[in-house]
């Protein structure tokens, strides 16, 4: 079956109106048409390596410093779900592991494997890899959820000389990471999957 490309089709990314001829421009709006997105690959891939770049130090780096009277104590990740565990809660541990840890390496290794399948013609199923790439872009944001819980105490525990609870420079870096890796996600044409299983 042939595709709107094959026809001499491309679809206006602005105002979504089908457009005869590639790189030409929209009917409606003006916008320069293009059947895949210019540089997919390439910004993909740019954002991916920045996003995983910026994850080292958002882990390494303090997320959150507490200072009482006796002076300041600062927590990464993975020391805030240890104190977590210590603590009894479980269940908040475990969703901090899960969306600092868990989601953010499993998006990774996903982008980068989508995106590579395309790049080097690998033999998989364009469904599986379609899939996976609507899963990442689906829990995308759920990889916050420790930068809003820091955010949240610093809001709320200022209690003057007794407690303050400020983000660490870690914060910054994870934010940063999760940002990137969404930009990854959204940078790659999906179509280029299909793309790809059609040369195959």
């Amino acid at each position: 079956m042939n595709s709107a490309r094959d026809l001499g089709y491309a679809v206006c990314r602005v105002c979504h109106t089908i457009t005869p001829g590639e790189n030409a421009a929209c009917e409606m709006c003006g916008a320069r048409v293009h059947a895949r997105i210019p540089a997919s690959l390439q910004r993909t891939w740019a954002f991916l390596i920045a996003g995983v770049a910026a994850y080292i130090p958002g882990n390494v780096l303090p997320i959150m410093i507490t200072s009482t009277p006796r002076g300041e104590s600062a927590s990464t990740i993975l020391g805030g779900v240890v104190t977590l565990f210590h603590h009894g809660s479980y269940a908040i541990a475990a969703v901090i592991l899960m969306a600092s840890i868990a989601v953010p390496v499993s998006k990774f290794i996903v982008i980068a494997g989508v995106t590579a399948s395309i790049h080097l013609h690998w033999k998989s199923d364009e469904h599986s890899r379609h899939r996976s790439h609507e899963l990442v872009e689906l829990l995308g944001s759920w990889s916050m959820v420790d930068v809003f819980v820091v955010a949240a105490l610093a809001a709320l525990i200022q209690l003057g000389g007794v407690m303050n609870v400020r983000p660490g420079p870690g914060a910054e870096y994870f934010a940063l990471s999760v940002a990137l890796t969404m930009l990854s996600a959204r940078s790659l044409d999906t179509r280029l999957i299909w793309d790809a299983a059609k040369h195959d």
